[in-house]
């Protein structure tokens, strides 16, 4: 008997099956391009402890990554409420309400950050 060390797994079509895509979906290229430059700027803090620079560069790089990521964050959630808990609202009943709840949440995670 042979096994296959690699399966195909059929994910649904969220579209064809009556549910939306996510809100960023639109964007997700801009998303991914920002993430990347991201990734650079956290790979150059790195960077810059190694060469022991002095502290404050180093803080001010660190207020620059933290800016970008909350830039990312902001878009993000603006792009949740306008699709998502637009569309769940748009239905309404007990979905609505998790949709809200959900995003209330992630705003008081992300508040607290």
């Amino acid at each position: 008997m042979t096994i296959s060390t690699t399966e195909t797994v059929n994910t649904p079509d969220p579209e064809a099956a009556g549910e939306s895509t996510h809100g960023y979906i639109t964007d997700k290229d801009r998303y991914l391009a920002r993430v990347k430059r991201i990734e650079g700027q956290a790979r150059g803090i790195h960077r810059m402890i190694e060469e022991e620079q002095y502290c404050i560069d180093i803080l001010t790089q660190i207020s620059a990554l933290t800016a970008a990521l909350r830039g990312v964050a902001l878009g993000l959630l603006d792009d949740h409420m306008k699709h998502c808990v637009l569309d769940a609202a748009q239905l309404g009943g007990d979905a609505a309400e998790a949709k809200f709840k959900e995003a209330s949440d992630a705003i008081a995670r992300f508040v607290r950050s």
